[in-house]
């Protein structure tokens, strides 16, 4: 070999070591990729325990486990029994908000809401992957994300989102912090509720929805943290301290602690959105925040408006301590996507990727369902099965459908990519127009794209459809594209791509053949900013009989989801 063209490969082979070791020691944002939001984290000696919101989704509250902070694994659920949760009639982006996780004395509390359903309850478990106590209704607290916090007293307390003084709101979004003594022995409050905070960081700024509080405490002072300018562009995390649990609570003078608003709307991959953070103290003392992030697939920067699919994820960022105060991502005004590892790689990754660029395939051989597939809203009756055909996920085919209110035949997988595909091989023999199954993009009620298999007349074909959307009193799907099969019976592969703002459809009649079906469909049609609410978009293996009886079962042989997003490349 010449010398110079040694000395190259030699570089070449050091650049990749480089490389390598640079990868190994930082982790990947977000390290819950998909809509993971609202995160909330504690520690019990080297575990690791996060929960997210999980809205109208069931089983309601996935419940995670590391011993590095950034491998996670999903151990269970704390609503995982039908008599915990009944979501029936609850919108999408209704049910589950904002989980708060704590460990004290031998036991688990998740206290949490149950919107438009119940109200605020406490949960506890001395095992984190369950089972969990069914919930026990807090009806005092009026407002939304109550969190525990237990004083080196013995004294416990639940700190919430609640309503302006005397329920007479100054502006839009005025909101405030309120807390009560909480008695762990009977689970109910104690004393009079206590207002903590009015408004926000400085009244008189008009600040909007402060919410999502937790109180730790360090070095002789309580410390509330909370998350204000509501879960848009103008998201933030502020802090305030006190000497007393009661307060008063005084205010960061360099708050906000964490955001993105002032930065660059033009930026190569921006993190947007950011807030709603929880902290954690690792063993040897370092401090670490999860908060809620959003990655755009496209800014439009004359209106400031981003597009979104992948809902609200869940970030990981240090925390230094400077003149008493935390400050959430000190050396870059940018969240980072790979900063370096809090605690030495300690976790298996697990066989279910939750962060960089994976693929993932389910062929359906365990006796249950892997935790990452939820259901939308409760079932209350069988439905599927793992065991009627042995490698297969059976759905039935039933009248309910993703444009209602209840539990339609729908196994969903969240969509964790900007830029990804996800494909599924299907054996469905439908009996009749109504009745189809297949893919569906699923983020609301009047937002979805469905690829299915169905009849046109006695011809067999492969459709997309498109749901009616905002404004429409028609509930009747748009029919985007149809192709002809060769045969009623027999299996066919149904593929949905992700490219930033357009989604491709395509299919096959055999094993490795795809045929586009129909490329450049508005993805952007399911963004939060178009559809609204608080989830992401959701993949779902789904068949329906669209309010006919039915006696026809559709088989899924298996599923496979690939990312590759450009900046973990």
């Amino acid at each position: 070999m010449k010398r110079p063209l040694m000395i190259v490969v030699v570089m070449l082979l050091c650049l990749t070591v480089l490389s390598c070791n640079k990868t190994e020691e930082s982790f990947t944002n977000p390290i819950l990729a998909g809509f993971y939001p609202d995160p909330s984290i504690c520690r019990v000696g080297g575990d690791y325990y996060l929960v997210v919101s999980s809205f109208a989704y069931f089983p309601g509250i996935p419940v995670f486990h590391s011993t590095d902070l950034v491998n996670w694994k999903q151990i269970g659920a704390v609503l995982d029994r039908p008599e915990q949760m009944d979501a029936r009639g609850l919108g999408v982006s209704r049910g589950i908000f904002a989980p708060s996780i704590r460990y004290h004395n031998g036991l688990f509390y998740v206290t949490c809401t149950l919107v438009d359903k119940g109200g605020n309850f406490v949960a506890t478990a001395t095992n984190p992957a369950g089972p969990w106590s069914s919930p026990v209704w807090i009806p005092e607290i009026n407002g939304i994300d109550p969190s525990p916090y237990f004083d080196d007293d013995g004294k416990a307390y639940i700190i919430y989102n609640s309503i302006p003084p005397d329920d007479k709101p100054l502006y839009d979004g005025h909101r405030t912090i309120r807390m009560y003594e909480f008695d762990i022995k009977t689970m109910k409050v104690v004393g009079e509720e206590r207002l903590i905070v009015n408004g926000g960081v400085d009244l008189s700024k008009k600040p909007i929805w402060i919410e999502a509080p937790h109180i730790f405490k360090k070095d002789g002072y309580y410390y509330l943290i909370c998350a204000e300018g509501g879960t848009a562009d103008q998201h933030s995390e502020v802090v305030f301290r006190s000497n007393d649990v009661w307060g008063p609570y005084d205010p960061y003078e360099k708050n906000p602690i964490l955001t993105q608003r002032h930065l660059d709307i033009g930026r190569k991959f921006p993190v947007t959105t950011a807030g709603h953070a929880d902290f954690v103290e690792t063993e040897s003392g370092e401090w670490w925040a999860v908060f809620l992030g959003c990655r755009p697939y496209e800014l439009v920067t004359a209106w400031g408006e981003e597009y979104f699919n992948t809902g609200r994820e869940t970030f990981l960022a240090p925390v230094r301590w400077m003149d008493g105060w935390p400050v959430i991502n000190p050396d870059s005004g940018a969240v980072q996507y790979r900063y370096p590892l809090p605690v030495k790689a300690a976790s298996r990754k697990s066989k279910i990727p939750l962060s960089g660029n994976f693929t993932y395939r389910d062929e359906f051989t365990a006796e249950k369902l892997s935790p990452n597939w939820i259901f939308l809203r409760t079932p209350h009756e069988p439905w599927h099965s793992l065991s009627e055909r042995k490698g297969s996920l059976a759905i039935r085919l039933r009248p309910e459908t993703a444009a209602g209110d209840g539990n339609p035949s729908f196994v969903g997988h969240r969509q964790q990519h900007l830029r990804g595909s996800m494909s599924v091989a299907l054996d469905v023999t439908p009996a009749a127009e109504h009745e189809k199954a297949g893919l569906l993009v699923f983020q609301n009620e009047k937002h979805f794209y469905f690829l299915c298999k169905s009849l046109e007349g006695e011809t067999p074909v492969v459709q997309l459809y498109r749901s009616p959307g905002n404004g429409s009193d028609n509930n009747q799907m748009e029919l985007i594209a149809s192709r002809t099969l060769s045969t009623v019976n027999g299996h066919l592969s149904l593929k949905v791509e992700a490219l930033g703002a357009v989604y491709a459809f395509s299919f096959g009649e055999r094993p490795g053949e795809w045929n586009l079906l129909q490329d450049n469909v508005d993805a952007r049609f399911l963004s939060t900013r178009v559809a609204g609410g608080f989830v992401g978009c959701v993949i779902a293996l789904y068949g329906t009989s669209a309010g006919n009886p039915s006696h026809t079962t559709a088989y899924f042989d298996w599923f496979e989801y690939g990312g590759d997003d450009e900046m973990y490349r």
